[in-house]
């Protein structure tokens, strides 16, 4: 089990007890140093408050479980605005909202899209571009996970746009 399933299987159970959903475990280097860094959130989003008692008891759980060999820095926070999707359970939590693509290959000469997440599996999801009154897509694209660069929550479009 490499690092990140093993800082994973440890917040997933006290996630599962504070009514928090695991959104995402990253363990990256930044220059010289290395980040743990865990992704909270709940329906009603996260606070400082709840960002510190999961901190708190997680980094009680990482001094038990001793298993990360070099020095690092360990954060919690909120997945925040614009957030990434990067796992299939992602992208099914997310359907319905509106996201970002970028594609590492331009499709008919674009490498950017926004659209509702309609649908998603194993393979990658669609994008709704326009849809009638009952939410029923009129227009869509099929994209593959692995011809995306990136996609995001467009959610913070607002604020930058």
């Amino acid at each position: 089990m490499n690092t990140v399933e093993k800082a994973r299987s440890l917040a997933q159970p006290l996630c599962d007890r504070m009514g928090l959903f695991l959104w995402d475990v990253r363990f990256e280097k930044e220059g010289a140093l290395w980040y743990l860094r865990i992704f909270i959130d709940r329906d009603e989003g996260v606070d400082m408050n709840t960002c510190e008692e999961f901190s708190r008891e997680y980094n009680t759980l990482l001094d038990e479980e001793d298993f990360i060999t070099q020095n690092y820095i360990f954060e919690a926070g909120s997945p925040g605005l614009g957030r990434k999707l990067t796992r299939r359970e992602h992208f099914e939590v997310c359907t319905g909202d509106e996201v970002r693509v970028k594609l590492y290959k331009a499709r008919n000469g674009e490498k950017n899209f926004v659209g509702l997440l309609a649908d998603c599996d194993d393979e990658g999801f669609t994008l709704a571009f326009s849809v009638d009154e009952n939410g029923k897509a009129l227009e869509s694209e099929r994209f593959e996970y692995k011809e995306c660069s990136s996609v995001n929550l467009n959610d913070d479009a607002d604020l930058f746009g």
